[in-house]
């Protein structure tokens, strides 16, 4: 009987991976914060666009699911562009509008009151400073309340 071998020639890439070298863990993440921190102006502004984009006066002749899904975006665009940077009373705030607009009924009768709430309080955790740690959980604690409200009650266990 004759057993055929066949020589099995490393990859590049293998090689490469099995040698050492590169950078140690600290430096990469020291690099990726420095690269994020330089993208954080970006980001606000993003979250600044789609806070207007709630707070603008709906065309009149836009039908109610249009309008929810536009809202909805631009409520989940605001939680993309923050959650890189930590600012998770932002993604609180524009979670629970989610959450609310996907919950609305589509043939209409949404209190629109309610995403004009959460679109000001966006704006003003947007603009306050770190350490007022105390107003941004009231301003939290206030919206969590709209949406123990104005969910449906199956929704309420998940808030």
């Amino acid at each position: 009987m004759t057993v055929i071998t066949h020589n099995q020639k490393r990859s590049r890439l293998a090689e490469m991976m099995d040698r050492p070298g590169g950078i140690s863990v600290g430096v990469a993440l020291a690099q990726a914060r420095s690269n994020l921190d330089a993208l954080q102006s970006q980001a606000r502004d993003i979250i600044a666009q789609n806070i207007a984009v709630l707070l603008t006066k709906p065309d009149p002749d836009l039908i109610e699911p249009l309008r929810l899904d536009a809202a909805y975006s631009a409520s989940s665009q605001i939680i993309d562009a923050a959650s890189p940077f930590s600012m998770d009373d932002l993604c609180t705030a524009a979670k629970g509008l989610c959450d609310l607009l996907d919950a609305a009924p589509r043939q209409g009768g949404f209190d629109w009151r309610i995403a004009t709430v959460h679109a000001q309080a966006m704006k003003v955790l947007l603009s306050l400073p770190a350490e007022e740690q105390a107003a941004r959980t009231a301003i939290l604690t206030n919206l969590h309340e709209v949406l123990r409200r104005k969910l449906p009650a199956a929704d309420q266990s998940a808030v």
